[in-house]
C-alpha cells in the first residue's frame, strides 16, 4: 500500500536509482503503489496474464499518472502468458529496453545543465532552447553563450586539455562515419 511505496521511495532515493519500473498481474491499488517522484522516470509493465488482468492495472496505473501530471511509459505484451511463465517476451524486451536506455538518459541529466551554443539559427523556432521543459520535465538548468566565447577559449586555450582529448577521441570514434566532408582550411581541421 501507500506506506510500502514511501519507504520505497525513500530507499530509492537513498540508493540513487534513476528510474523504476511497476511490474504486477494485480488488477487494482494502482493509485497506490506508484512512483510519485515528479523527476523520476517511470513505467508500468501490465503482465498480459491468463488468471490476473494486468491490463486493468496498467490503464489505472496510467490513469493515475496522467491525473497528476506525471508523465509514464505503458508496456503490455501481445501475447497472453500463463501466470507461472517466468519469460519476458521478445516485444516487452524492446519496450523494456527502450524505456530503461530514455530513463537512464534522463536520470544523468539531472542536475547537469545544458549549454546552447550561440542563438536561434535563423530565427527557426524548433531550435529554441526551452528552459521550462528542460527544468521541468528533465531536472536541468540552462545556461547560453555566444558561439564567439568558444572561438577565444580555443584561441587562449582555456579549456582542459585532457578532456578535450577525450572528447575528441570519442567524437571520432562515435560521430564521423556518419558526418560529411570538413570544408574548413586544413589548420581549423581537427
Amino acid at each position: 500500500g501507500v506506506k510500502e511505496a514511501a519507504l520505497c521511495a525513500e530507499k530509492f532515493k537513498k540508493e540513487g536509482v534513476g528510474l523504476t519500473l511497476s511490474v504486477t498481474p494485480c488488477w487494482c491499488y494502482g493509485s497506490e503503489t506508484i512512483d510519485m517522484d515528479p523527476l523520476m522516470p517511470k513505467a508500468v509493465w501490465g503482465f498480459n496474464g491468463t488468471e490476473r488482468p494486468g491490463a486493468v492495472y496498467l490503464s489505472a496505473a496510467l490513469a493515475v499518472h496522467n491525473q497528476k501530471g506525471l508523465p509514464a511509459f505503458g508496456i503490455y505484451g501481445k501475447n497472453v502468458q500463463d501466470v507461472g511463465d517466468g519469460a519476458i517476451p521478445d516485444d516487452v524486451k524492446e519496450k523494456l529496453l527502450r524505456f530503461a536506455r530514455a530513463g537512464l538518459a534522463v536520470a544523468i541529466m539531472r542536475g547537469k545543465s545544458y549549454l546552447a551554443i550561440g542563438s536561434v539559427s535563423m530565427g527557426i523556432g524548433g531550435s529554441m532552447v526551452n528552459p521550462d521543459f528542460l527544468q521541468d520535465y528533465l531536472g536541468m538548468r540552462t545556461e547560453q553563450v555566444d558561439a564567439s566565447e568558444v572561438l577565444r577559449r580555443i584561441q587562449l586555450e582555456i579549456y582542459d586539455k585532457e578532456e578535450f582529448e577525450k572528447a575528441l577521441a570519442w567524437t571520432k570514434e562515435n560521430c564521423m562515419s556518419r558526418e560529411g566532408e570538413d570544408f574548413n582550411p586544413e589548420h581549423l581541421k581537427h
